[in-house]
C-alpha cells in the first residue's frame, strides 16, 4: 500500500506541474546570444547575468545562452569566465520580446579550452551527461562528482579503478583473480549494468582504458529513474574524448616500474567545414610486482563529428580494446586468515591466461528544434568476448595446502542499447519548467561454454581438474607439471536479456530559490528462456521465460537561499531482481529498494572553492530469503523457495571538496562513512533430516558490516604549477588515499557455530608526483605508495590480491596545434 500510494503520488506531483495552469506566455522578456572566442568558435561555460539582478545563465557547448522571465527595463549585461577579461554591455528589455546580445572575448578556443581545464571550473555548475539534461549539478538533488581529464592525466592513470579512487562513497571492494574490479557504492555492490559509456551500458572486462578518457562522470544513490535496471549505489559514466574544429593533439611515452611501456596517440582536427575527426590509440606492455604475471593491451577510439547545421549534428564513436593478462588470485589464505608470505607469490598455473576481446560502436545524433527543445537519440552495440583458463580457490588449511582446481571459460556477449531523450524549457504562467521525457531499450545476448578434461577409461566425462595442490609456504610446490591440460567443448548455453523502460521527469521552477523535481519510471525487464545445448548428444533443455516490471519514482524539494547554495531532500526507489519462488513456486517479484537522501552544495569564494555534502538511508524492507514453511505449512529446508521479508539498511555520509584557490592550485578531497547491515531476517528454525536430525536453516546474522563494503574512505590531492618566474611550468603534487575497515570472507547465517568473515585493517597510500612543461613539451613522474603499505583486496576467502608496491611512473609528453 505504501509503495502504491509512493508511485500514485509522484503521477498526481507532475500533473500538477506540467497540466496545472497551462498558458505557456510569460509577460517578461528574454535576452539571448551567443559568446565566441577570437578565432571565431563557440565559447562555452562562459558565465552571464544581469548586475543586480539574480538572473544568470551560462553558454552551453555552442557558446549560446538565453535569460528568461526579465521584467522590463535597461539592464547592465556582464560576462566572465576563468582567465579571461569580463565585459559588459546595456542592454534594454521589452516584454513579450527577446533581446538579442552577442560577445566576442579576445581568447582563442584552445587557450580558452586551456585555461578552464587548469581552472578546475566549479563542478556545481558543470551538467553531468548522466542527467541527461543540460542542468548544472546545484540543481540536481543528489551526489554527483566529475573527474576530469585534468585530474586523469596528473595523477597517470590508467585503469578506470585508478580513477575511481578519487571519488568518495565508491570504493574498490574485490578485485576477483585480477579479472574484474568490484566496486561498491552505499553499500551496493556496482556491476556492468551500473557502468556506462557516452551514456550507454559498457563492459567492464577487461578492465576499461582510462588515460584517453574526458573525465568519468558519477551519480551517485538512486538512478533508477533514468536508468532501468541499475542497483542503487551509484551509476558511473565514461566520457570519451571527442572530435574538434581545430587542428591539435599529443603524442606520449608512459613507462614505469615491472617494465612497463605505454606510447599513447591522439590526434585530432577538421575534415571539412562540418566534419571533423579524432583518432586515440595506446599499446601497453607490463609485468608486475607479482611474479609470472603480465599484460598486453591494444586501444583504439575513432570518432567522427558532422555538424549538418547549427541545429543537428551527428556522432558517431567506437573503439576496440584488446586485453591479455594473467588471472592471478593473490596469495590466498591459511585457514580463512591472511598470512603474509610474500605478496609476490604467485599460486596460479605457469600458463593461465585470460584474453578478452572489446568493441563498441554508438551513433549520437542530437537535434535543437529551438532554445527551448532538444532531442537525443543514442543507438549503441558492444561485443564482449573472454576466453579463461586457469586455477582458482588457493585457499588453503591450517598447513598450508590447497588444491588447484582448474576453470576453463568462454564466453561471448552481445549488447544493444536504443534511447530517445527530449528536452524542453517552458512555463506555465509564472513557474518554469525543465521537462524530460525519455524512452530506452536494452537487449544483452550471452553465448557461455560448458567444458570437460575427456572421459575415464569407463566412459565417463572428466568434469573437475585439480592441477596438483600446493603448499603456500613452499614455493617449489607452485610450478607443478608445467603442461596445459586439455579441455574439450561439451555444451553451449544461450541466455537473452531485455529490458524496456520509459520515463518523464520535471524540474519545476516555482521560485528562482525553491524548486521542485518529480518523476516516474516504468522498466520491463524480461529473462528470456536460456537454451542449452550438449555437443555429444545434441540434447536441448531449456529454463523458464521470466518477466518483471516495476514502477521507480522520484520526488526531490530543492532550496536555493543564495545563488552559491543549494540544498535538496529527495526520495526514489529503485527494484531488484530476484531469483527463485515463492512457497505456491511462483517467480519471486523484484525487491524494492528506498532511497533517502538530503544534501548541501556550495560555491565559496566566488566558485574557486566547491563544498558538497549528502547524507543518505537506503533501506530494501523485502529482500529475499529461505521462507521458514512450504504452502502445506510444514518446515521448509528448500533454499529455492523464499519469502520477501527481510530487511538491510545502508547508512552513510559524504563530503567533498574542489577549488582552486590560487592561480595554478587545484585540488579534489573527500570523505565517506557507510554502514550497510541486516536488521531483520528469518530466525533459527530446525529442519531435521534423515542424514542430518540436527539441521537448522535461519537468515542471516544482523548488526555486522556487509562483506565488500567500506567503513570510512578519504582521498585528497593536490597540484601545483608554478605560474612564473625561472620556475614557470614547475608542476609538483601529491594525493592520499585512505581505505578504511571492511570484511572479507562471507556473512553467516544466525544458525552458524563459526564466522566466516575475514575483518581487512584500513590503510593508507601517498602518491608524490614532480614535473615540468617547456613550451609544447611536458615531463611528469610519480612514485606511489612511497611508504610501500601493504593491505589486501578480499574475495571471500580465496581472491586475496595485495596492493602495489612502493612504484615509479613517468609520461613524456609532446603536444601539437
Amino acid at each position: 500500500m505504501k509503495k502504491l500510494f509512493t508511485q500514485i503520488l509522484s503521477v498526481i506531483t507532475i500533473s500538477i506541474f506540467l497540466f496545472g495552469n497551462v498558458q505557456a506566455q510569460t509577460k517578461n522578456g528574454i535576452v539571448s546570444g551567443i559568446i565566441k572566442t577570437s578565432d571565431g568558435k563557440p565559447a562555452p561555460y562562459v558565465n552571464v547575468g544581469l548586475l543586480n539582478t539574480n538572473k544568470t545563465s551560462q553558454t552551453d557547448e555552442n557558446g549560446n545562452f538565453i535569460i528568461k522571465n526579465i521584467t522590463a527595463g535597461t539592464y547592465t549585461l556582464k560576462i566572465s569566465a576563468i582567465g579571461t577579461i569580463s565585459q559588459e554591455k546595456q542592454v534594454s528589455v521589452t516584454t513579450g520580446q527577446t533581446t538579442t546580445v552577442d560577445f566576442a572575448i579576445a581568447e582563442s578556443a584552445s587557450k580558452l579550452k586551456e585555461v578552464a581545464v587548469n581552472g578546475y571550473r566549479t563542478p556545481n555548475s558543470k551538467s553531468v551527461n548522466l542527467g541527461k539534461t543540460n542542468i548544472p549539478t546545484k540543481d540536481l538533488p543528489q551526489s554527483a562528482q566529475i573527474i576530469t581529464s585534468q585530474v586523469i592525466a596528473d595523477q597517470q592513470a590508467d585503469r578506470l579503478g585508478d580513477v575511481m579512487k578519487n571519488v568518495n562513497g565508491v570504493a574498490l571492494g574485490a578485485n576477483r583473480g585480477s579479472v574484474g574490479e568490484n566496486f561498491y557504492a552505499r553499500g551496493y555492490s556496482l556491476g556492468s549494468n551500473n557502468t556506462f559509456k557516452n551514456g550507454s551500458r559498457t563492459s567492464i572486462g577487461g578492465s576499461p582504458e582510462a588515460s584517453t578518457l574526458e573525465s568519468v562522470e558519477v551519480l551517485k544513490g538512486s538512478a533508477a529513474l533514468l536508468y532501468g535496471g541499475v542497483t542503487g549505489g551509484a551509476v558511473i559514466n565514461m566520457v570519451t574524448k571527442k572530435p574538434q574544429f581545430e587542428y591539435g593533439g599529443q603524442v606520449s611515452l608512459r613507462t614505469g616500474s615491472y617494465d612497463q611501456y605505454k606510447p599513447m596517440v591522439d590526434i585530432y582536427g577538421p575534415i571539412s567545414q562540418k566534419l571533423a575527426f579524432r583518432a586515440i590509440s595506446t599499446y601497453e606492455k607490463a609485468g608486475s610486482f607479482r611474479d609470472n604475471v603480465k599484460s598486453k593491451r591494444v586501444y583504439v577510439n575513432p570518432s567522427l563529428l558532422y555538424k549538418i547545421s547549427d541545429k543537428t549534428d551527428i556522432l558517431l564513436q567506437g573503439d576496440y580494446l584488446k586485453s591479455n593478462y594473467t588471472p592471478d588470485f593473490g596469495v590466498g589464505s591459511v585457514g580463512s586468515k591472511i598470512i603474509d608470505y610474500g605478496r609476490n607469490q604467485f599460486i596460479n598455473t605457469p600458463w593461465a591466461y585470460n584474453n578478452t576481446n572489446t568493441v563498441t560502436g554508438q551513433l549520437n545524433v542530437n537535434h535543437k528544434f529551438n532554445d527551448n527543445w532538444k532531442m537525443n537519440v543514442i543507438s549503441s552495440f558492444q561485443s564482449y568476448g573472454r576466453d579463461y583458463y586457469g586455477a582458482e580457490r588457493p585457499a588453503a588449511d591450517a598447513t598450508g595446502v590447497a588444491q588447484r582446481n582448474l576453470t576453463r571459460s568462454k564466453t561471448q556477449e552481445y549488447t544493444y542499447n536504443q534511447q530517445v531523450n527530449l528536452t524542453g524549457i517552458f512555463n506555465t504562467g509564472k513557474i518554469k519548467h525543465t521537462l524530460l521525457v525519455g524512452l530506452d531499450a536494452d537487449q544483452s545476448r550471452v553465448t557461455s561454454n560448458g567444458f570437460n578434461y575427456g572421459k575415464n577409461a569407463n566412459g565417463t566425462a572428466i568434469t573437475a581438474y585439480n592441477y596438483g595442490s600446493v603448499n603456500l609456504f613452499n614455493p617449489a610446490t607452485y610450478y607443478g607439471s608445467g603442461l596445459i591440460p586439455t579441455t574439450f567443448n561439451i555444451s553451449e548455453t544461450f541466455t537473452p536479456v531485455y529490458r524496456y523502460g520509459a520515463f518523464v521527469q520535471d524540474l519545476v521552477e516555482i521560485t528562482n530559490k525553491f524548486k521542485v523535481l518529480a518523476g516516474i519510471r516504468y522498466t520491463d525487464q524480461k529473462n528470456a528462456r536460456t537454451k542449452t545445448t550438449v555437443f555429444e548428444t545434441g540434447a536441448i533443455t531449456r529454463a523458464a521465460t521470466k518477466i518483471e516490471g516495476a514502477f521507480s519514482p522520484k520526488v526531490a524539494l530543492i532550496y536555493q537561499p543564495i545563488q552559491s547554495t543549494s540544498m535538496y531532500l529527495s526520495y526514489a526507489n529503485n527494484f531488484i531482481s530476484n531469483t527463485g519462488t515463492d512457497i505456491f513456486l511462483a517467480a519471486l517479484p523484484p525487491s524494492i529498494v528506498d532511497d533517502y537522501e538530503i544534501g548541501v552544495k556550495n560555491d565559496l569564494f566566488g566558485g574557486r572553492l566547491t563544498a558538497n555534502l549528502a547524507v543518505y538511508r537506503k533501506v530494501n524492507s523485502n529482500i529475499a530469503q529461505t521462507a521458514e514453511f512450504d504452502a502445506q505449512g510444514n518446515i521448509n529446508s528448500n533454499s529455492n523457495i523464499k519469502q520477501l521479508n527481510g530487511t538491510t539498511k545502508s547508512d552513510g555520509l559524504e563530503a567533498d571538496l574542489t577549488g582552486s584557490i590560487l592561480p595554478g592550485l587545484n585540488f579534489i578531497a573527500g570523505y565517506s562513512y557507510n554502514f550497510m547491515r541486516y536488521t531483520n531476517t528469518a530466525p533459527i528454525v530446525a529442519t531435521p533430516t534423515t542424514a542430518n536430525p540436527n539441521a537448522t536453516t535461519s537468515g542471516m546474522l544482523e548488526g555486522v558490516r556487509l562483506v565488500g563494503t567500506t567503513k570510512h574512505t578519504g582521498n585528497a590531492t593536490l597540484f601545483y604549477t608554478i605560474q612564473e618566474g625561472k620556475a614557470k611550468g614547475l608542476k609538483l603534487g601529491t594525493s592520499v588515499f585512505y581505505t578504511g575497515k571492511r570484511n572479507g570472507g562471507w556473512n553467516d547465517n544466525k544458525a552458524a557455530t563459526t564466522l566466516r568473515l575475514i575483518p581487512l585493517d584500513a590503510f593508507t597510500t601517498v602518491d608524490f608526483s614532480a614535473g615540468y612543461s617547456w613550451k609544447k613539451l611536458s615531463l611528469l613522474a610519480k612514485v606511489s605508495n612511497i611508504t610501500n603499505a601493504l593491505n589486501y583486496y578480499v574475495h571471500e576467502n580465496y581472491s586475496v590480491n595485495p596492493i602495489a608496491p612502493r612504484q615509479f611512473i613517468t609520461t613524456l609528453s609532446y603536444r601539437f596545434k
